[in-house]
């Protein structure tokens, strides 16, 4: 009998977010499968949330880096971690097989991190293996960008944890965080799995193969237009996903951040130089 999966899927989010959750909840429960084998975690700051089918854990309050750090360390105690955010949108149906295959590779082989997501930042080479039909490739870490990045990736937790330095925000975690990685050069994979915004692939996979795809739907607090697809399907349903639409569109419309505030007047053009010098 195969060995029973030790992975935890978590979605990571923060409490000035919650405009998102409803509609994070909506189109997960419509495309993902639940039969895929993993501990669900839905993790906030310090808000009680209630998705079906997942676990609310808290951070506290505190940076990005030391919040995600206090969650791997003291709430998740699985060996693998699926990572993703509360705006990452799915609209395709989400395979088991490929996520079953994927789990036992990960043990399997002692992957330490596995990138599921298109982007033309990462530059690959092709290795003899696949996972239903995508071929899993070895990332080119001194070629590539955003090594350090928060789209989907399966981590080995431990791993993941020593990627997280103290103090550090979600921006400065991916650029400082990609610089370590660089320097340390660890075998990250690549497969093709997820088409991000609809990218296309960046591997040699097999022909016809199957493949997802998400939306990112929030850049810098606010909905952006990939949102609009989803408000539209939003719009056709029942009298709850109708009034969420309005909300969304309210929101989008208006320019305002997902805690209902004003867009954020530009950064002084000094102030913005002095922080750059000194990061």
């Amino acid at each position: 009998m195969p060995k029973k999966p030790d992975v935890a899927l978590i979605v990571h989010s923060c409490d000035r977010y919650q405009l998102l959750y409803q509609g994070f909840e909506y189109f997960f429960k419509e495309f993902w499968d639940f039969s895929i084998d993993c501990k669900y975690y839905f993790a906030t700051e310090e808000l009680d949330v209630e998705i079906p089918g997942f676990t609310n854990i808290k951070s506290g309050k505190g940076e990005w880096s030391d919040r995600l750090s206090y969650l791997l360390r003291e709430q998740v105690q699985e060996k693998y971690v699926l990572y993703l955010q509360e705006d990452v949108w799915f609209n395709q149906k989400i395979c088991k097989g490929f996520f079953t295959k994927l789990f036992e590779a990960a043990e399997l082989n002692k992957w330490k991190q596995v990138k599921l997501h298109s982007a033309d930042i990462y530059k690959t080479t092709k290795t003899s293996s696949y996972i239903e039909g995508l071929n899993v490739a070895l990332l080119n870490n001194s070629a590539s960008r955003y090594l350090m990045s928060h789209q989907i990736t399966l981590w080995e937790r431990k791993f993941f944890i020593e990627q997280l330095t103290a103090n550090e925000n979600p921006w400065r975690n991916e650029r400082r965080g990609t610089k370590r990685l660089k320097k340390n050069n660890p075998d990250i994979l690549h497969i093709d799995y997820f088409a991000q915004n609809h990218s296309k692939p960046i591997n040699e996979n097999l022909e016809n193969v199957e493949r997802a795809n998400f939306h990112t739907i929030s850049v810098n607090g606010m909905l952006n237009e990939e949102v609009l697809p989803f408000i539209d399907h939003l719009s056709k349903g029942d009298d709850l996903a109708q009034e969420y639409a309005e909300k969304l569109i309210y929101h989008y419309i208006n320019g305002l951040t997902h805690d209902g505030r004003e867009r954020p007047r530009k950064q002084d053009i000094f102030k913005k130089m002095k922080n750059w010098l000194f990061q």
